[in-house]
Protein backbone atom coordinates (compact mmCIF):
# COMPACT_ATOMS: atom_id res chain seq x y z
CA UNK A 1 0.00 0.00 0.00
CA UNK A 2 1.33 3.37 -0.85
CA UNK A 3 -1.79 5.54 1.17
CA UNK A 4 -2.14 4.35 4.21
CA UNK A 5 -5.06 6.36 4.45
CA UNK A 6 -6.82 5.01 2.07
CA UNK A 7 -7.98 1.41 2.25
CA UNK A 8 -9.04 1.56 -1.41
CA UNK A 9 -4.97 0.40 -1.67
CA UNK A 10 -5.92 -3.31 -0.81
CA UNK A 11 -7.46 -3.88 -4.36
CA UNK A 12 -3.91 -3.77 -5.48
CA UNK A 13 -2.26 -5.89 -2.90
CA UNK A 14 -1.89 -9.61 -2.07
CA UNK A 15 -5.06 -12.08 -2.60
CA UNK A 16 -5.26 -11.48 1.39
CA UNK A 17 -5.25 -7.58 0.93
CA UNK A 18 -7.66 -8.05 -2.01
CA UNK A 19 -10.33 -10.28 0.29
CA UNK A 20 -9.49 -7.48 3.42
CA UNK A 21 -10.87 -4.77 1.05
CA UNK A 22 -13.95 -6.68 -0.28
CA UNK A 23 -14.29 -7.35 3.21
CA UNK A 24 -14.23 -4.03 4.64
CA UNK A 25 -16.80 -3.02 1.53
CA UNK A 26 -19.11 -5.04 1.78
CA UNK A 27 -19.32 -4.61 5.88
CA UNK A 28 -19.53 -0.60 4.77
CA UNK A 29 -16.90 -0.10 8.44
CA UNK A 30 -15.05 2.59 6.94
CA UNK A 31 -17.64 4.68 5.83
CA UNK A 32 -19.85 3.78 9.05
CA UNK A 33 -17.09 5.27 10.64
CA UNK A 34 -16.30 8.12 9.26
CA UNK A 35 -16.58 10.55 11.69
CA UNK A 36 -13.71 8.64 13.28
CA UNK A 37 -11.00 9.25 10.84
CA UNK A 38 -10.92 5.39 10.70
CA UNK A 39 -7.13 3.75 9.48
CA UNK A 40 -6.56 0.11 8.93
CA UNK A 41 -3.26 -0.36 10.42
CA UNK A 42 -0.86 -3.38 11.91
CA UNK A 43 0.19 -6.06 9.35
CA UNK A 44 -2.31 -6.52 6.89
CA UNK A 45 -1.62 -3.41 5.19
CA UNK A 46 2.05 -4.55 5.74
CA UNK A 47 1.27 -7.89 4.09
CA UNK A 48 2.94 -9.72 7.24
CA UNK A 49 -0.26 -11.14 8.62
CA UNK A 50 -0.10 -14.66 9.81
CA UNK A 51 -3.20 -16.94 10.54
CA UNK A 52 -5.06 -15.41 13.29
CA UNK A 53 -4.34 -11.68 12.47
CA UNK A 54 -6.98 -9.63 13.12
CA UNK A 55 -7.92 -6.59 11.49
CA UNK A 56 -6.66 -3.30 13.42
CA UNK A 57 -9.20 -0.12 12.81
CA UNK A 58 -7.98 3.12 14.69
CA UNK A 59 -10.45 5.89 15.71
CA UNK A 60 -10.35 9.01 16.75
CA UNK A 61 -12.66 9.02 19.75
CA UNK A 62 -13.71 11.44 22.24
CA UNK A 63 -16.72 10.53 22.84
CA UNK A 64 -16.67 6.77 24.26
CA UNK A 65 -20.21 6.38 24.51
CA UNK A 66 -21.22 7.27 21.27
CA UNK A 67 -18.56 5.71 19.52
CA UNK A 68 -20.00 2.32 21.04
CA UNK A 69 -23.31 3.04 20.58
CA UNK A 70 -22.55 3.21 16.80
CA UNK A 71 -20.98 0.04 16.79
CA UNK A 72 -23.57 -1.64 18.52
CA UNK A 73 -25.88 -0.57 16.05
CA UNK A 74 -23.94 -2.18 13.08
CA UNK A 75 -21.63 -5.10 14.35
CA UNK A 76 -23.49 -5.34 17.96
CA UNK A 77 -25.05 -8.89 16.82
CA UNK A 78 -21.16 -10.42 15.46
CA UNK A 79 -19.81 -13.43 16.49
CA UNK A 80 -17.66 -12.71 19.79
CA UNK A 81 -18.86 -8.83 20.15
CA UNK A 82 -16.90 -7.37 23.00
CA UNK A 83 -16.21 -4.09 24.09
CA UNK A 84 -14.19 -2.84 27.02
CA UNK A 85 -13.14 1.08 28.13
CA UNK A 86 -10.59 2.06 30.66
CA UNK A 87 -7.63 4.53 31.13
CA UNK A 88 -4.22 3.85 30.17
CA UNK A 89 -1.39 6.44 31.18
CA UNK A 90 -4.35 9.08 31.68
CA UNK A 91 -5.47 8.76 28.01
CA UNK A 92 -9.15 7.00 27.69
CA UNK A 93 -9.23 4.21 25.58
CA UNK A 94 -12.21 2.16 23.92
CA UNK A 95 -11.72 -1.47 22.59
CA UNK A 96 -13.81 -3.06 20.72
CA UNK A 97 -13.80 -6.92 19.05
CA UNK A 98 -15.64 -8.92 16.90
CA UNK A 99 -15.72 -11.42 14.31
CA UNK A 100 -16.86 -11.38 10.19
CA UNK A 101 -16.23 -14.38 7.49
CA UNK A 102 -13.43 -15.75 10.13
CA UNK A 103 -11.76 -12.39 9.98
CA UNK A 104 -11.39 -11.13 13.74
CA UNK A 105 -11.69 -7.26 13.74
CA UNK A 106 -10.41 -5.25 16.70
CA UNK A 107 -12.00 -0.97 16.57
CA UNK A 108 -9.40 0.56 18.90
CA UNK A 109 -10.69 4.77 19.79
CA UNK A 110 -9.08 7.06 21.59
CA UNK A 111 -9.08 10.97 21.49
CA UNK A 112 -5.65 11.67 19.53
CA UNK A 113 -5.49 12.26 15.33
CA UNK A 114 -5.68 8.49 13.95
CA UNK A 115 -2.09 9.45 12.14
CA UNK A 116 -0.55 10.65 15.45
CA UNK A 117 -2.11 6.66 17.34
CA UNK A 118 0.70 4.47 17.91
CA UNK A 119 -0.66 1.97 15.86
CA UNK A 120 0.10 4.27 13.20
CA UNK A 121 2.99 5.20 13.68
CA UNK A 122 4.37 1.86 14.39
CA UNK A 123 2.95 0.55 11.01
CA UNK A 124 4.72 3.62 9.07
CA UNK A 125 8.21 2.75 10.91
CA UNK A 126 7.40 -1.01 10.10
CA UNK A 127 6.64 -0.26 6.64
CA UNK A 128 9.85 1.96 6.26
CA UNK A 129 11.89 -0.68 7.34
CA UNK A 130 10.22 -3.72 5.29
CA UNK A 131 11.24 -1.49 2.35
CA UNK A 132 14.93 -0.96 3.20
CA UNK A 133 15.74 -4.77 4.06
CA UNK A 134 15.31 -8.01 2.32
CA UNK A 135 12.86 -10.50 1.64
CA UNK A 136 14.70 -12.53 4.47
CA UNK A 137 14.01 -10.11 6.93
CA UNK A 138 10.61 -10.15 6.08
CA UNK A 139 9.90 -13.56 6.33
CA UNK A 140 11.98 -14.01 9.42
CA UNK A 141 8.62 -11.60 10.79
CA UNK A 142 6.64 -13.24 9.47
CA UNK A 143 7.97 -16.80 11.30
CA UNK A 144 8.58 -14.47 14.69
CA UNK A 145 4.96 -13.71 14.24
CA UNK A 146 3.77 -17.50 13.39
CA UNK A 147 5.49 -18.28 16.67
CA UNK A 148 3.48 -16.34 18.96
CA UNK A 149 5.42 -12.99 18.72
CA UNK A 150 3.16 -9.68 18.52
CA UNK A 151 4.44 -7.44 15.69
CA UNK A 152 6.43 -4.81 17.42
CA UNK A 153 8.50 -7.24 19.45
CA UNK A 154 9.26 -9.35 16.26
CA UNK A 155 10.57 -6.07 14.78
CA UNK A 156 13.02 -4.96 17.99
CA UNK A 157 14.43 -9.13 18.21
CA UNK A 158 15.11 -9.19 14.38
CA UNK A 159 16.40 -5.50 14.17
CA UNK A 160 18.10 -5.90 17.63
CA UNK A 161 16.48 -3.30 19.25
CA UNK A 162 16.98 -3.27 23.36
CA UNK A 163 14.08 -2.15 26.19
CA UNK A 164 10.77 -1.68 25.43
CA UNK A 165 10.05 -2.71 21.50
CA UNK A 166 6.77 -0.29 21.22
CA UNK A 167 8.49 2.33 22.80
CA UNK A 168 11.82 1.57 20.57
CA UNK A 169 9.86 1.70 17.30
CA UNK A 170 8.44 4.57 18.62
CA UNK A 171 11.86 6.26 18.65
CA UNK A 172 12.43 5.12 15.34
CA UNK A 173 9.91 6.45 13.64
CA UNK A 174 11.14 9.68 14.93
CA UNK A 175 14.88 9.14 13.28
CA UNK A 176 15.08 11.11 10.22
CA UNK A 177 14.80 8.75 6.67
CA UNK A 178 18.65 9.00 6.68
CA UNK A 179 19.61 7.25 10.03
CA UNK A 180 16.86 5.21 9.96
CA UNK A 181 17.86 3.80 6.21
CA UNK A 182 21.78 3.52 7.68
CA UNK A 183 20.35 0.96 10.72
CA UNK A 184 18.64 -0.99 8.48
CA UNK A 185 21.67 -1.28 6.38
CA UNK A 186 23.85 -1.87 9.49
CA UNK A 187 21.37 -4.55 10.49
CA UNK A 188 20.96 -6.44 7.01
CA UNK A 189 25.05 -5.90 7.13
CA UNK A 190 25.51 -7.36 10.37
CA UNK A 191 23.06 -10.04 9.44
CA UNK A 192 25.39 -11.06 6.18
CA UNK A 193 28.23 -11.70 7.71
Amino acid sequence: MNDWRNVDDLIHGTAVQKEVYNLLTELEIMNLLTDYNPLLVGTIPLGIQVEGSDLDIICEVHDPVKFKALVVRYFGAMEGFVSESRVVQGIPRTKINFMVKGWPIELFGQPRRTELQNGYLHMIVEAEILAQMDDDFRERIILLKSSGWKTEPAFAKAMGLEGDPYEALLELEKLPRSALHALCHSVQAREQV
